[in-house]
């Protein structure tokens, strides 16, 4: 077992996200608010079709080797119950459940959190991507392929006339704050515009929210900004040791 890395409140280690025991190590006695999880999508291997042999990936950010493919969406599906599963043993049952997706992995974490009894589907957190192009008109296309899926055991709270709106959808750049270059450039590194909205909109400073795919640290990094308490996983060795590394950073530079 990785030993656990602490900063202030805040704990992560190198481990699987399908094993309970990391989640025993980093949670404690604690159950968290909130479930913000940016796993795997379900991309599925390239393969010529008439030999079955594995296709020369392109030089694209999803052929990055933190970017993991799946034969099939009968696989994506196992894989999805055996973390979802172990999460939600530390999750409070007033708490949420916020899973990024690609479209293709909506129904397999759709009927995971059904079965775990996080019945109530509150909605789709939209992130739109600005295209690098302009086209003529002086129109900008916004790229759409990314969704966060809320879930929670309790219903939505019903807002009342002095409520603020509920967000349920962003637009930014890729790096619109050029933190994916200062933090190895991770493929799926997601800029605080982009997060922000559903930790405000959903818990409050000083409530732990479970990260049990930190990649390069972009949501325990919005978690620290925001008061909140982190507590992540993170499988691959050298990006483990970033989301600590960038923990460390928050957590001392923080104002």
């Amino acid at each position: 077992m990785e030993k656990v890395f602490t900063a202030g409140p805040h704990t992560h280690i190198n481990g699987d996200s399908t094993k309970l025991d990391n989640y025993k190590e980093i949670m404690g006695n604690h159950k968290a608010k909130m479930l913000y999880a940016d796993p795997p999508y379900c991309l599925l291997v390239r393969r010529n079709k008439k030999t079955g042999a594995l296709r020369d990936p392109k030089k694209a950010k999803i052929n990055h080797e933190a970017v993991t493919r799946y034969e099939n969406v009968k696989s994506y599906r196992r894989f999805t119950e055996a973390w979802m599963t172990a999460a939600c043993e530390y999750i409070a049952d007033d708490g949420v459940l916020v899973i990024w997706t690609n479209y293709l992995g909506t129904n397999p974490i759709k009927a995971t959190a059904e079965k775990l009894g996080f019945t109530h589907f509150y909605g789709e957190f939209l992130w739109g991507k600005l295209a690098k192009e302009t086209n003529s008109g002086n129109e900008i296309n916004v790229r759409l392929y990314e969704v966060a899926l809320v879930f929670s055991k309790v219903p939505q709270k019903v807002l009342t006339p002095s409520d603020p709106p509920m967000q349920w959808s962003v637009i930014t750049k890729y790096d619109e704050e050029g933190e994916a270059s200062k933090w190895g450039d991770h493929p799926n590194h997601k800029p605080f515009s982009s997060l922000e909205p559903l930790i405000r909109n959903y818990t409050s400073p000083g409530d732990r929210i479970l990260d049990p795919f930190t990649g390069s640290g972009s949501t325990p990094a919005a978690v620290i900004q925001l008061d909140r308490v982190l507590c992540g996983i993170e499988l691959r060795q050298d990006w483990a040791q970033m989301s600590q590394k960038r923990i460390k950073y928050l957590v001392e530079n923080k104002s």
